[in-house]
């Protein structure tokens, strides 16, 4: 495993010794998890995926922040229950120190509860244990790029139950106002849970475009990613359950 510097964020392209592009960088990783089995799976199946490096492994919440804060990974693949510190409350404390690092967190379909919390401390998205390895490598890089969410076949159910949960403290209402008519629709598009390059082509825009107005909402609503604009847009009421 590296524990160097961060040579640069996904999609930055890169020279070789004669000049050519040498592609992105791959993407860094921590894996987070108090099970060493579930650690040497995937850590060696991103051994031999080429665009994947794992950077460092954390076997408690407490060494997840710890290593995150000093390696700098791209994508934190996180467990929630660890000893001590569990994975919802190490998720808070690495979206609290700012950095690029997207945190998805590791669940099973029966824990919804520890799901809505993760979202709310500020991850990124999820993967269920069970699903594929190479499902599991995409969903990491669709995490690195922020594209969109993770585990589609229950992605919309818990976003849909979350939504409808109030939180301990009523939420303060999104400033729905700034924004324009265009990115109001973009943001039901998000909700709906499209990708930039569906949203581009429901809207006849390109894909550029559409992650133009992504970034814009970002800024004007004050959301993390693209996690919290799906919240946004559930809690605002632009889009409703079976929309």
């Amino acid at each position: 495993m590296s524990g160097g510097g961060r040579p640069g964020a996904p999609g930055d392209g890169a020279q070789d010794a004669g000049g050519e592009a040498a592609g992105p960088p791959p993407v860094r990783v921590l894996l987070a998890d108090d099970q060493p089995l579930v650690r040497t799976a995937l850590r060696m199946v991103m051994a031999d995926t080429p665009d994947i490096e794992v950077v460092g492994e954390a076997g408690t919440g407490e060494e997840a922040v710890r290593l995150t804060a000093s390696l700098a990974p791209d994508v934190v693949v996180m467990d929630i229950r660890m000893p001590g510190m569990d994975g919802i409350e190490a998720t808070s404390r690495i979206a609290a120190q700012g950095g690029e690092a997207h945190v998805v967190v590791l669940t099973t379909f029966d824990d919804d509860d520890y799901v809505y919390g993760a979202l709310r401390a500020g991850a990124a998205g999820f993967l269920v244990k069970d699903m594929a390895l190479d499902d599991i490598l995409a969903a990491v890089r669709v995490v690195a790029s922020g594209d969109a969410l993770l585990a589609p076949s229950v992605t919309r159910r818990l976003i849909k139950e979350f939504a409808a949960r109030p939180a301990s403290a009523p939420a303060a209402p999104a400033p729905l106002s700034a924004i324009t008519e265009r990115e109001r629709e973009v943001l039901v598009l998000v909700g709906s849970g499209l990708s930039n390059a569906e949203i581009a082509e429901r809207l006849v825009i390109s894909v550029a475009t559409a992650k133009t107005y992504l970034t814009r909402l970002l800024a004007k609503l004050g959301a993390r990613d693209r996690v919290q604009l799906v919240i946004i847009a559930y809690e605002a009421g632009l889009v409703s359950p079976g929309r």
